[in-house]
């Protein structure tokens, strides 16, 4: 066995939610060397790097995989807003199935195949915080949502992630960071006059609370002032990114298209060879570009040799 022992530094997985307007993507700016894949639109008054707006699921994942592949000096990728990229997988699912909505598969079946799709993609950002040494940040809209806890009596109003339940618990799990962002209130008045005061101070919530949820694994305060300074000595150790590792070419790619048309395979086809391959990709969903060097070298010689028994059997 291989073993080591102490702390150690890693790239952080954070998410940083709140109500509208709190100023999450201004504290997002200021993590180290930040791009910012903004799927909502909602960066443009900011002097911040950012990628095109993503039209499609296809622009987000081609975004991450430039950062995969490519050679850069940033260190953090905030996806600004998480709940909108859901949007975009959902309608992108939809899509791919020749559904109308998520709600036309029937029985849930659509959240699971959603809820797969979101895990697959925290996937391929984990591989990018392993590959690249990059911190990588979600931002999010909050809602207020009636929770009833199983063992007490009675509901209450709390804080809670703006995304379907199916894929919430999936973010909120993969976070070591789940940072609750909103303007310190208080309450003033008499019974059944209550009313809140708020004011422009601004909290960073790290820990759970009856009223939203929160977490850290670095022992932090469980509130603490809404700055950059608050957090930034848990990002100072963190390793340095790694070179982009190697894929596939385009010729590659475009020989493997070429034979597959000249077979006249179709989608079942495509299912069974990724799944040969030992591709980790939803059943119907399967991109080309999932495909890494070795994986399309490999298909490439399998097609191949069935275009020669086609071949050989004419």
């Amino acid at each position: 066995m291989n073993l080591n022992k102490g702390k150690q530094s890693l790239p952080q997985r954070v998410v940083l939610y709140g109500p509208e307007g709190v100023g999450k993507s201004t504290l997002a700016s200021a993590f180290p060397a930040p791009v910012f894949l903004d799927t909502e639109g909602g960066t443009s008054h900011m002097d911040v790097t950012r990628f095109d707006k993503p039209a499609s699921w296809q622009g987000v994942t081609d975004a991450v995989r430039q950062l995969q592949d490519e050679n850069h000096d940033f260190q953090t990728l905030v996806v600004d807003t998480v709940d909108w990229l859901e949007r975009m997988l959902a309608e992108y699912v939809t899509r791919s199935h020749h559904k109308k909505s998520i709600e036309d598969f029937g029985y849930g079946k659509g959240y699971t195949i959603l809820a797969e799709g979101f895990n697959k993609f925290l996937t391929t950002l984990d591989a990018l915080r392993a590959t690249r040494g990059m911190n990588v940040l979600l931002v999010a809209h909050s809602t207020i949502k009636k929770f009833e806890q199983p063992d007490a009596a009675g509901a209450y109003d709390r804080y809670e992630l703006k995304m379907t339940k199916q894929v919430s618990p999936l973010v909120k799990e993969w976070a070591d960071m789940l940072l609750f962002l909103n303007y310190k209130t208080k309450v003033t008045g008499e019974p059944g006059k209550k009313r809140g005061i708020g004011g422009k101070e601004r909290l960073l919530h790290t820990e759970h609370h009856a009223a939203f949820d929160a977490k850290n694994r670095h022992g932090l305060d469980a509130a603490l002032p809404a700055e950059w300074e608050s957090i930034a000595p848990i990002f100072a150790d963190a390793p340095k990114k790694a070179k982009p590792v190697e894929r596939k070419t385009g010729a590659q790619l475009e020989t493997l298209l070429n034979i597959w048309q000249e077979l006249g395979y179709n989608g079942s086809e495509k299912t069974k060879l990724f799944r040969w391959l030992g591709v980790d990709s939803i059943e119907g969903m399967e991109e080309w570009d999932e495909l890494n060097r070795e994986q399309v070298a490999k298909a490439i010689g399998f097609l191949r040799q069935k275009l020669h028994e086609n071949n050989e059997a004419e």
